[in-house]
């Protein structure tokens, strides 16, 4: 069939396949999967849409590429073998094969050509197809054309007689052809180019040329003998060209034979398939049940959603089950189930199906029914759908695939765009039913195989893309770590352990994002409100708090690496902030003269640094110092020259700081108002007040003895600090060996001594204020190269407590430990170095002990801390390893010391007893034994870290995998967090530095996934107010979290009737049962119905581990879940509360004994008001 088609002249093609082709750039995304036609199309390089438009015909031709896939090793090799020098491998058909199988295999929206066109080089000259060139000028069709040269004779006679070879003579003749052998594949050219020789140019044919889609080629051939059938042809591909003869771009319409594409026109979806009048018989519309079994019964095992069932009733019968059959016969899920015995729902109720029985009874049931309606609703129209025999067309358009209708063609009969070639096919070339909608028909199975890898391939490349694409990171910071401290919030402990990285689909909603912020944190009491929040120089600060849980992060605005404070809307550690850009925190510089010990004002400045909202008045800043009155001057610019500073009106101090233009970083200075030496002159602007202070005050703290205690000395800016220290000592008579070791310390307000001043700085260069204090103190200034650092052992410090080091800035953070360990007098390696942060806070460890202080930026008055524990490497934790199984459902825990304060060695046990409340009588002792420690790297995988922890010596247990174990976090010396996804890496759960992890055994392998939430359930003994053991439960809650799915379940667990289980949550610390009802809170009217409760929040905050009674109504049908510990346990607490009211009102007795006077009369108690509480939103 192929002939020579394939031979390559292998003169002309190389050996060497790494010479003379193009580079292919890597696509940056994956291709896109094919589109609702689910054909392919095929890139374009760059003018090759004409050979696109053949490779498509070609491949629509299935005998061809059947043909093609025959073609095995034997007869074209392998590509494998290519390079090869004695190997002869037929490159052209194998590439062509491989384009031809991912056309029909693989999902992408178009296949590329560079492999095929890169192997090209063949020379032919025949071909099995045979082509017709048939004229266009001056015919009007194809069958016109056709009849001109195989009908028509053409006469020699007069002047055109016809030469003999025979006889030599001129003599009269007709001329005639016709088509010999008829091929199975028939190709027609239409020269629709040619040459106008009077304007000496190229032009194309646009006249209206018209082809059918079926021809007759009888009346053209020789043998006319045969059956009429033998000689009938159908058109299959028409090739089109749009453009002019110098340029233009070529597309195909091609049919469909093998029915591999889905024909279907988008626009039509929408339209019912049965029009209400069309129907004779109303009675037939009127019985839903018979619908809805003509409906399944056209699905593939007459399965269904059900919010797809009442789609395709509204497109069978033009109206939806609302508006038809609601009033009579309710619900459209209420319906399904009160006919179990036709339809059968799934658990939770999502799909439908047709019981068999109930199938084989349907068309019966149809048939006795009116036959019109049963035709009408279970066909469709041939326009809409793929018929049953009829193939439909395809536009082609290089990578564009879309459907078209036959009468399509005829619009390609003229014009610019117009056929310029014609594919037909015998009409008698039936295709086996067995090719209908399969491209795997007859694909060989290596292509098969490379296609469904590549198939997988792509999938794993578009979700990474997607993911990449689609993502943004979020920075999570929770309430609870946060404190409201100096007008914003601050971490409180790390900035590390308070903020929490979020990677998220920013197509998702609002309400999903709340919904991963539940499942990442585990446990959250209360209500969730998620706020923007910025950092500024404060800290953080709260922006906008955001609404509307349907609408997604696109939509409501969220950038890449945006902060989201994590909160209950109202408060932060008992304190409510203020939120929104007009509050957002100011830091200003504030200058205000001293006071001495009398209140009286001295020509000193202090300078301090003060946060205020930026709506607040400029006047409060009175408030906040303390002043009664006086005078505001501000200043925005960096440079505090007389020229920069604005006196504030009075009438002015009720604007805010934010109308005077005042922003971070901007000075303030305020003045008593009754100021005789004023800083202000009557123009309102800076004089040199402040610059007359020429002065420093030097106190004596050099343990010597001296008249004076301190003095005043002269200076500038510019004056050298060694000449201030010389001149000091002279004036408060203290010896000259001091000379050589002492130096300046200047004292801030607090009184605390800072960092010595250099001797070689002047004035200016250390920073000193005219007017400011220093010490005079033993002990020489560091020099250049060295620190001057604070430290302290532990993380409580109080002011005034920090001891002093000099060391060089090069020493390494490993030697600096240890001489801060010597001077406390300490011994060990478990100790490491915190900087304290500006909030005076233990800020991030030193981890790299090999670095420089120089390197890490600790500058001289920085203060470290001293904490216990020794770190592990960069990029490792340290986290202990706990023994935990479980016995008893539930326990409390009994106090122990905290484990920061004691030292646990290996065997240690925290102990759980069967103290009241547990709800099963098995009251066995519960305990958590403490295995030791394990140092592993944060990308280690949790499956690794239960492998290490299987192989420390202290556990005695035989484990066979680590799959046989059940990671959890500790908590409150209990099981907290579940950490379920055995490949992730440990810095992915956010761990911390000072996690603590317990491992539960299991009688069977565990994998669980994102979605599964583990409970523990317990079958309540009837008449015993007692539960049987408890049983480990796996939820998926992938359908979502309703309290529905969560009944089904369980009832599925325990072989009961969904309706015949009551089940409820217990709280251990309460000693109380909250039965989980499936009930749906309605709104009114006029708002819509509200979503089904989700079972993480409130008021069940639903998680791993918590436990779920079970009580079978069959036997027992009262309300209540609680034991008889319950009840003890309850007892207990009111004990423990009124014991507790009681200490309280005997220390209110005792301090009243303190005031003394006259009785007074209690004072009258107010007359109770109502109370309203408006909430925003709530689950």
């Amino acid at each position: 069939m192929f002939g020579d088609l394939f031979e390559e002249d292998y003169s002309s093609v190389s050996n060497n396949n790494g010479k003379g082709k193009r580079l292919k750039t890597k696509a940056l995304e994956p291709p896109a999967p094919r589109e609702f036609t689910n054909l392919s199309g095929i890139r374009n390089q760059g003018g090759t849409c004409y050979l696109n438009s053949l490779l498509q015909t070609l491949h629509f031709t299935p005998e061809f590429r059947e043909a093609l896939f025959s073609l095995g090793p034997e007869e074209l090799g392998s590509l494998e073998d290519k390079d090869k020098p004695d190997a002869k491998v037929r490159i052209i058909p194998l590439q062509l094969q491989r384009l031809f199988a991912q056309l029909l295999l693989l999902d992408q929206e178009a296949a590329s050509t560079a492999d095929l066109t890169d192997s090209f080089g063949w020379t032919s000259d025949e071909e099995d197809f045979l082509d017709l060139t048939v004229a266009v000028k001056n015919v009007s069709g194809l069958e016109d054309a056709l009849w001109n040269m195989y009908v028509e004779e053409e006469v020699f006679d007069c002047d055109n007689l016809y030469h003999c070879g025979n006889c030599g003579r001129l003599v009269k003749a007709a001329k005639s052809a016709k088509l010999r052998k008829l091929p199975p594949f028939l190709t027609i050219s239409l020269l629709r180019f040619n040459f106008d020789f009077v304007k000496c140019e190229r032009y194309k044919e646009t006249s209206c040329y018209t082809f059918p889609l079926r021809i007759n080629l009888k009346p053209f051939c020789e043998q006319s003998e045969l059956d009429d059938l033998e000689y009938m042809y159908d058109l299959f591909s028409v090739i089109i060209h749009k453009g002019g003869c110098y340029g233009g771009h070529y597309h195909v319409y091609i049919k469909d034979v093998d029915h591999l594409g889905n024909w279907q026109f988008q626009e039509d979806k929408s339209k019912p398939d049965v029009n209400l009048e069309d129907i004779q018989n109303k009675e037939e519309i009127d019985d839903p049940l018979m619908i809805l079994k003509a409906i399944l019964l056209q699905e593939e095992s007459n399965l269904i959603p059900v919010d797809q069932l009442g789609q395709k009733l509204l497109k069978k019968i033009g109206i939806s089950w609302n508006k038809k059959y609601r009033k009579q016969y309710g619900p459209l899920r209420k319906f399904l189930q009160l006919h179990s015995q036709i339809f059968l729902l799934s658990s939770d109720e999502s799909t439908v199906r047709l019981l068999k029985d109930s199938s084989l009874q349907v068309e019966s049931d149809i048939q006795r029914n009116d036959q019109r309606l049963s035709k009408t609703l279970t066909s469709e129209p041939l326009k809409l759908n793929d018929g049953p025999s009829r193939p439909h067309w395809f536009d082609i358009d290089d990578s564009r695939v879309q459907p078209i209708k036959e009468k399509d063609i005829e619009q390609q009969f003229q014009g610019k765009e117009s056929a310029y070639m014609l594919f037909y096919r015998k009409s008698q070339l039936q295709r086996p039913p067995e090719a209908r909608a399969n491209p795997r028909y007859k694909v060989p199975c290596h292509l098969l195989s490379e296609m469904d890898a590549a198939n997988i391939e792509l999938q794993i490349k578009r979700a990474e893309c997607d993911s990449t694409n689609n993502t943004v990171e979020l920075h999570l910071h929770l309430g609870p770590h946060y404190h409201f401290f100096n007008g914003a919030l601050h971490p409180v402990v790390s900035q590390t352990e308070s903020m929490w990285d979020l990677t998220f689909d920013k197509r998702k909603t609002l309400g999903d994002l709340r919904q991963s912020i539940f499942q990442l944190l585990d446990f959250w009491e209360g209500d969730m409100v998620l706020s923007v929040a910025k950092f500024v120089p404060a800290g953080l600060h709260v922006c906008q708090t955001l609404n509307g849980d349907d609408l997604t992060l696109c939509e409501i605005e969220i950038a890449d690496g945006e902060d989201i404070f994590v909160w209950n809307g109202v408060e932060v550690g008992g304190i409510q902030i203020p939120t929104g850009s007009d509050c957002e925190p100011l830091l200003l510089n504030v200058l205000h003269v001293a006071t001495n010990s009398e209140g009286e004002e001295c020509q000193q400045l202090i300078e301090s640094s003060h946060v205020f909202p930026s709506n607040a008045e400029i006047g409060t800043v009175f408030t906040a110092l303390a002043i009664p009155e006086g005078v505001i001057l501000i200043n925005n610019t960096e440079s505090r020259g007389e020229e920069n500073w604005t006196t504030i009106p009075k009438e002015d101090l009720k604007k805010t700081f934010r109308e005077q233009g005042l922003r971070n970083g901007s000075s303030v200075l305020i003045q008593g108002s009754n100021d005789g030496n004023s800083l202000l002159t009557k123009q309102g602007k800076w004089i040199n007040t402040v610059n007359e202070i020429n002065w420093l005050q030097v106190k004596n703290l050099s343990q010597l003895e001296s008249e004076e205690e301190q003095v005043k000395i002269s200076a500038t800016l510019n004056t050298v600090v060694f000449d201030i220290r010389i001149k000091a000592i002279k004036e408060l008579k203290l010896l000259k060996e001091l000379a050589e070791n002492s130096c300046l310390r200047p004292i801030d307000r607090n009184g605390k001594l800072l960092c010595p001043v250099p001797d070689r700085c002047t004035v200016k260069e250390a920073g000193l204020k005219m007017g400011s204090s220093l010490g005079l103190c033993p002990g020489k200034a560091p020099t250049s190269s060295q620190l001057f650092l604070f430290f302290a052992l532990g993380s409580d410090v109080h002011p005034g407590t920090e001891m002093e080091i000099i060391v060089e800035e090069t020493i390494s953070v490993r030697d600096c430990l240890k001489i801060m360990l010597d001077k406390c007098g300490l011994t060990g390696d478990t100790w490491h170095l915190r900087k304290m942060d500006w909030c005076f806070e233990a800020g991030e460890p030193l981890c790299e002990e090999d670095a420089k202080l120089k390197e890490l930026m600790i500058c001289s008055g920085d203060t470290l801390l001293l904490i216990e524990g020794k770190l592990p490497p960069l990029g490792f934790l340290t986290v202990p390893i706990w023994w935990y199984q479980p016995r008893g459902p539930l326990y409390h825990w009994k106090d122990h010391q905290d484990q920061t304060n004691c030292t646990l060695s290996q065997g240690s046990v925290w102990k759980a007893s069967s103290t009241p409340g547990a709800p099963s009588d098995a009251h066995t002792e519960v305990s958590l034994w403490y295995l030791g420690d394990l140092e592993i790297s944060e990308d280690a995988t949790l499956g690794e870290l239960k492998s290490q922890a299987m192989t420390l010596p202290s556990l005695e247990f035989s484990i066979p995998s680590p799959a046989f174990l059940r990671a959890w976090t500790v908590e409150s010396k209990r099981p907290g967090r579940l950490l379920r996804v055995h490949q992730q890496q440990l810095k992915e759960y956010k761990l911390g530095k000072r996690t603590e992890i317990c491992l539960e055994p299991l009688q069977k392998e565990e994998n669980l996934g994102p979605w599964d939430m583990l409970l523990r359930t317990q079958m309540r003994l009837p008449g015993e107010r007692a539960y049987s053991p408890p049983v480990d439960v796996l939820w998926d809650t992938a359908r979502g979290w309703t309290a529905s799915s969560l009944r089904q379940r369980v009832a599925d667990v325990y072989s009961l009737p969904v309706e015949k289980i009551e089940i409820a949550k217990y709280f251990p610390e309460k000693f109380a049962w909250l039965p989980v009802s499936s009930w749906n809170q309605q709104t009114t009217k006029r708002k819509k119905k509200k979503k089904q409760d989700n079972l993480q929040g409130a008021p069940y905050y639903l998680k791993d581990g918590d436990t779920i009674g079970v009580k079978n109504l069959l036997v027992e049908d009262d309300d209540d879940f609680s034991t008889v510990q319950d009840d003890i346990g309850r007892e207990k607490q009111k004990e423990l509360a009124l014991g507790k009211r009681k200490s309280r009102e005997a220390l209110r007795a005792q301090s009243s004994d303190v005031f003394s006077g006259a009785d007074t009369a209690p004072r009258a108690r107010g007359p109770e008001a109502s109370l309203s509480i408006h909430v925003g939103s709530f689950r």
